[in-house]
């Protein structure tokens, strides 16, 4: 496989929320959604085509998630636009980090990857 080199071109923001009703901290069971916008900054059209996600919990546990598109879907996202989608992760502490990339084909034919940034999984009121 290529290596596939990054590109400052696609802009990723994300926000998280803890899932109460979700979560059984009794069981070491803590739910979050994060909601991600992916902005197209680039002059050509770009097809997201697959995630890799990193997941580690305040234990330093790792889990690592790797499939096509996000959602069920590949989403084309043209020059200035963005593409928003919710999700969620499931771990077994109260804190933990979500970092990754997406593997990405631009109009020219040439892929490369946008590199998510990590972000905090947190319950509220945990974090000052």
């Amino acid at each position: 496989m290529s290596s596939i080199k990054p590109k400052a071109d696609i802009k990723i923001a994300v926000n998280t929320r803890y899932l109460r009703e979700q979560s059984e901290p009794e069981a070491q069971r803590y739910a979050f959604a994060y909601t991600i916008e992916i902005t197209n900054c680039s002059e050509q059209v770009v097809t997201l085509l697959n995630r890799h996600w990193r997941i580690t919990d305040d234990n330093n546990r790792v889990e690592e998630v790797r499939g096509d598109g996000v959602i069920g879907q590949q989403p084309v996202i043209h020059p200035g636009q963005s593409f928003h989608y919710t999700s969620g992760a499931i771990i077994g502490t109260e804190f933990g980090t979500m970092d990754g990339s997406y593997e990405m084909l631009g109009a020219d034919g040439i892929r490369f990857k946008a590199n998510i940034p990590p972000f905090l999984l947190s319950r509220p009121h945990t974090v000052h």
